[in-house]
């Protein structure tokens, strides 16, 4: 099957439990299979812009892109100069990803939790004033920035070339296009998982996105559509999850899909549910959704 949307399909996937070959391998898979970005997830496991840099020297035409690098991690200088130095090795395959993450993971790192909108526009402050002490780069690529809330997608559409918005729904993705405006690019991140079978696809989608259902900041956008404190208890309810998550056939997965493009989606980021083994292609998720099959 070869997809008939025009707009790109990328990939976020945690791989940092694949040895370095494996990791390079899944991300070569997803390149022949037509898909234009692969998004590296900051937690735990690898540096991010270490593993930027090495899956732009092992590719050839995918975009690797942080989704995203923890604004909190690094000092802004230190971001300048790690997105001038990939850029210079990646010919305009880059995408910078930014974001403050959540109170729990900072915390675990020992940072101090402040005001997202505060701390963000102060990291973007310092980036604009940072100027790296080498060559200038010819393509240095968009930076996209993850916010789902009026007021952090204000500030991404207008300091940044993009917004990134992870577990919601196409009438989110409307509402965020008419924040944003037009102009600006809305990267979208949809879960997906090829199982047919509802009691199966739903535990599975329990299992990866219960955390989730812990974190007021995406309490807080799902209320708006509809959802309340009953749909957030054990791990998150029916209702909530069909709503959140691509599962069924391929005709399943491809409306949904759809739906977040005619609300406004630039670009679809798929979160595959099944494809933890490393391997794309015996993702049933991937294969249905692939560009070029």
């Amino acid at each position: 099957m070869t997809n008939d949307s025009m707009k790109p399909r990328g990939v976020i996937a945690i791989t940092d439990h694949l040895n370095v070959n494996r990791q390079i391998d899944f991300v070569r898979q997803l390149d022949n299979m037509g898909y234009d970005s692969f998004w590296i997830p900051e937690l735990f496991g690898r540096e991010i812009m270490a593993n930027a840099s090495r899956l732009v020297a092992k590719t050839e035409r995918i975009r690797i892109a942080t989704g995203i690098a923890n604004v909190y991690i690094r000092d802004a200088h230190a971001t300048v100069q790690a997105r001038h130095t990939i850029a210079e090795f990646a010919n305009g395959r880059f995408i910078l990803g930014l974001g403050v993450s959540n109170v729990g993971l900072n915390t675990a790192r020992g940072h101090q939790w402040q005001a997202p909108a505060q701390k963000l526009n102060a990291y973007l402050d310092m980036m604009e004033k940072a100027e790296p002490d080498m060559p200038a780069v010819e393509t240095l690529g968009p930076m996209v920035i993850a916010a789902h809330g009026p007021v952090l997608q204000r500030i991404a559409a207008t300091r940044s070339d993009g917004v990134m918005t992870y577990l919601m729904s196409a009438e989110h993705t409307a509402t965020s296009r008419k924040r944003i405006g037009p102009d600006v690019e809305l990267n979208v991140v949809v879960p997906v998982l090829g199982e047919t079978d509802q009691t199966k696809a739903r535990n599975v989608c329990r299992s990866a996105l219960s955390y989730y259902t812990t974190l007021d900041y995406y309490r807080r956008e799902w209320r708006e559509h509809g959802f309340d404190d009953s749909d957030f208890a054990d791990n998150g309810s029916d209702r909530l999850l069909d709503h959140l998550v691509a599962h069924g056939t391929p005709e399943a997965l491809e409306a949904r899909i759809h739906a977040h493009e005619l609300a406004g989606a630039s670009r679809i980021i798929l979160l595959p549910l099944d494809a933890h083994d490393g391997d794309a292609t015996a993702s049933s998720s991937l294969s249905a959704m692939a560009p070029i099959s």
